[in-house]
């Protein structure tokens, strides 16, 4: 499902509308769990003129706390923020990367300051700088007796490479208590692998939203989706409005969730 972020005021039947989205959703129809991909950010400052992309990358973290905050008051339990992937680590220009770096490490903080959030990092921190990876670590800590919206920061984070260390974890800690890779292999579960997942006791996403039109997965959760709904917003980054991710929500609450079949 693709939606048009263009265009619309934000007067009195703007805000209007948003109460009409609002009120046609339950609780029952809203998602537990959603994971966003924000994309478009470079694209948008450089539309807007700005001499670098970081303008637009924080535009972006911006659009990301109100998307955050949008998300609480409706009552969406856990989301999961796909900001900073392995490949980025290696193929962003050098410059760029320690501007995402230090805006990402920022929103870190700004998010751990919210009453009641918390902050999970998903990913490699062996990958990361050491600020960064100290960022998030603060975060954690900062926030490890929350008990309200809880936020999964995917930074360093690729999900081919989620699996393959979920597998290394129960094959080691299997060895460890003296057991063969035979007996291993004839009674490994697809619920084993789940548990060891960066998000491992966390209920798989309900729904994935990613802007900017493009319809992929870019290696984001990539176990977790099996069974998610997806939308696709053609607003870019920074521009996404909520009556974009409320018209998400109500197409989600429309739908008959297959589960696969």
């Amino acid at each position: 499902m693709t939606a048009n972020g263009s265009g619309e005021g934000r007067g009195p039947l703007y805000r209007l509308y948003i109460s009409r989205l609002r009120r046609r959703l339950t609780p029952q129809t809203v998602p537990h769990h959603v994971a966003m991909m924000i994309d478009g950010n470079r694209r948008w400052a450089r539309q807007a003129g700005y001499p670098t992309v970081a303008e637009g990358h924080r535009a972006g973290a911006a659009k990301m706390r109100e998307f955050l905050r949008w998300c609480d008051e409706l009552g969406i339990r856990v989301v999961s923020l796909y900001l900073l992937s392995t490949d980025n680590l290696t193929k962003r220009d050098s410059r760029e990367l320690a501007d995402l770096i230090e805006i990402i490490a920022e929103l870190a903080d700004a998010i751990s300051l919210e009453p009641e959030w918390r902050v999970q990092h998903v990913g490699r921190a062996d990958l990361l700088p050491t600020d960064l990876a100290r960022a998030l670590r603060t975060a954690e800590e900062r926030t490890a007796g929350h008990r309200g919206l809880h936020v999964n920061l995917a930074v360093g984070y690729g999900g081919r490479s989620e699996i393959v260390d979920a597998v290394r974890r129960i094959v080691a800690k299997h060895q460890e208590r003296g057991g063969s890779l035979e007996e291993l292999a004839a009674h490994l579960t697809p619920e084993q692998i789940g548990e060891h997942l960066y998000t491992g006791g966390q209920a798989d996403p309900d729904l994935v939203i990613r802007t900017s039109g493009e319809q992929r997965l870019s290696d984001f959760l990539l176990w977790q989706s099996a069974h998610s709904e997806f939308y696709f917003v053609e607003a870019l980054g920074p521009d996404l409005r909520e009556v974009d991710f409320l018209r998400a929500i109500r197409d989600y609450a429309s739908r008959d969730r297959r589960y696969g079949g």
